[in-house]
Formats: structure tokens, C-alpha cells, sequence
């Protein structure tokens, strides 16, 4: 395996391949790195132990494109959070699409497809052709989810280069779903697909929780059905961790123990405060009032009249 570093610039001048094109530029795709085909570029050869830097590009006879100026250089993006958040979730990653990324594979007469082939860090195999140059159809149960190798988990037209979407429409309420679903793929977006016998198209099912996947972008050539040009493999990208219920922080901030234990005896201490005073209201409000002094009446005896006869005169 030949581990090889490319720079671009005037001779004796070298610089990192941080550069676009200016259609790109216009364009607003800030994201992606590309390389200028027509300058000579020197090769350095490192060991292996720096596979992972940002513009190194691993080559082997089996990775090598049909085409002969092919760009490898090129690797899939995460979405920007501005326009994807809470990028990955779960289930899903969202990528940028590969805008202006094949132009110099493109040929007018000729009809064109990508494919995007998605796979676990730690898969065994990450060829995406066969033999003969042919891209490999591998579904996701066929490769377990990605463990044993890259399966296809999209297939669309090349996105114009020529008319890219307008980023500042993402802004407009009305334009932002068509804007979003122009620029960006979210890996891993179908939920039904792998139980449906009736779907013929390619699968893209959820990814899975707390797993590292790379993702990969193909041109194929659908006029003599082979690969003509793809990219490197993404960085590796993980997607988020299921939290128990017992690791849900519900609180603005972390609790410990023993304010637990005081919060709770004030909790307690409150409630038996409040139920004295509700205690003391009833019994106020329940007891009788008796009658003021100055308005009792004292008992009168009334003794029968002894009516005197009348004497009459003699």
C-alpha cells in the first residue's frame, strides 16, 4: 500500500490542497477540496501510521478509477450545521451532495449516475467494483448493516454544477425543504424499506446507534455500466449514543446527594406547615359562635291574677 500526499502550486512553492474552483466558490459550496489536474503535482510517500490525515490518498491496484484523470482527492462532507442540525442523529447522517466534484469524468454525450455506498469503520472490505470495473450491488442485509463491506445506499442523477441551489434561499420559509433536499442526502432516511417486498428502488434503511460508518461517492457510467470516477472514503462520522432514562439529566444543573436529602426534608417540613394551617382555618371556621351577653333574656315569672270580688254597697 502506497501512502501518497499531493500539493499544488508553482515549482519549489508548496501548498495543501485547500483551494476551489471559482464556480464553487460562486456557488457557495466552501466545503470541499479539489485539485487542479493540469499542474504537475510531487509525490511523497509516508508511512502508514498517517493514514487518516485530511489529504492523504491511499491507492491500491483495486481502488484505482478506469479513467485516467480521475480525481481522487475528493472526499463526502458532513452537512454544515447551519443547514443540518443535530447532525448525525441516531440513525442518519446528513452529506452534501457532490457538487462540481466529477466535472472533468463528465462527457456530453454520455449518461450518468451516482451512487453513494455507505459502511462501518470497522468493515472488512471496502472495495466498491469488482474486477472489471463494474460497481458492486451490495444491499444492506447482504452486508449486515455494513459490517462485512460497502453497500449502496443511494442512487441519483449528477447535481448540476452549472445550477447549483441558491444557498441564500434557505432563508425563505417557502424554498428552504426544496433547498435542503437539493444540497444535502441524509444517509440512513428510510424507515420502511427493508420490510416493504414491494420496494424495488435502493434501500437506504437507519443506520445504526452509536457506530462509526464512512461513506464513499461513485460515478458510474450508465452507457457501458462501469465506475468512471469516485471519490476517497469520508472520515470516519459517528452516529449518537442511546441515553438510558436513568441518564436523562432533567434538571438545569446536576444534583448531589445530599441536596437531595435537604430538598426532600424541606418538601416534608412544608407540607406539615401547610396542613397546620389548614387545620387551624377549619377549625375556625367550623366552631359555633355563641350569643353576645347584652342579648340574653332573663326568665320572667308571671303569676295568675286573683281577681277580687266586688263588694256592693249594703
Amino acid at each position: 500500500m502506497i501512502i501518497k500526499k499531493r500539493f499544488w502550486g508553482s515549482e519549489g512553492q508548496k501548498r495543501p490542497l485547500h483551494a476551489l474552483e471559482d464556480r464553487r466558490a460562486q456557488a457557495g459550496l466552501h466545503n470541499v477540496t479539489r485539485v487542479n489536474q493540469k499542474q504537475k503535482a510531487p509525490v511523497y510517500t509516508h508511512s502508514t501510521e498517517n493514514c487518516r490525515a485530511t489529504h492523504y490518498q491511499v491507492e491500491t491496484k483495486a481502488a484505482t478509477p478506469s479513467s485516467p484523470g480521475a480525481d481522487q482527492s475528493l472526499k463526502p462532507q458532513i452537512a454544515a450545521p447551519e443547514l443540518a442540525m443535530n447532525n448525525p442523529t441516531l440513525t442518519t447522517v446528513a452529506l452534501e451532495k457532490p457538487f462540481c466534484v466529477f466535472d472533468s469524468s463528465l462527457h456530453p454525450n454520455k449518461s450518468y449516475f451516482i451512487y453513494l455506498y455507505a459502511m462501518q469503520e470497522s468493515a472488512r472490505s471496502s472495495l466498491v467494483t469488482d474486477g472489471s470495473s463494474k460497481p458492486l450491488d451490495s444491499t444492506f442485509q447482504q452486508t449486515n448493516g455494513g459490517q462485512l463491506g460497502p453497500y449502496k445506499a443511494a442512487a441519483f442523477h449528477v447535481p448540476s454544477c452549472a445550477s447549483p441551489p441558491r444557498l441564500v434561499d434557505a432563508g425563505d420559509v417557502s424554498k428552504v425543504s426544496d433547498v435542503l433536499k437539493q444540497y444535502l442526502f441524509r444517509v440512513g432516511d428510510d424507515g420502511t424499506c427493508l420490510y416493504d417486498p414491494n420496494f424495488l428502488d435502493v434501500c437506504n434503511p437507519p443506520l445504526a446507534p452509536d457506530t462509526t460508518y464512512r461513506f464513499k461517492y461513485v460515478l458510474i457510467d450508465n452507457t457501458e455500466g462501469i465506475v468512471k470516477d469516485q471519490t476517497l472514503w469520508s472520515d470516519p462520522i459517528k452516529t449518537r449514543r442511546v441515553k438510558l432514562p436513568l441518564q436523562i439529566d432533567t434538571w438545569p444543573g446536576r444534583r448531589s446527594g445530599a441536596m437531595i436529602v435537604i430538598t426532600s426534608i424541606l418538601s416534608v417540613l412544608l407540607f406539615l406547615l401547610l396542613a397546620g394551617i389548614l387545620a387551624a382555618v377549619s377549625s375556625a371556621v367550623v366552631r359555633p359562635e355563641s350569643p353576645p351577653a347584652d342579648t340574653k333574656c332573663s326568665p320572667q315569672t308571671t303569676q295568675p291574677s286573683d281577681p277580687r270580688p266586688q263588694l256592693g254597697s249594703e
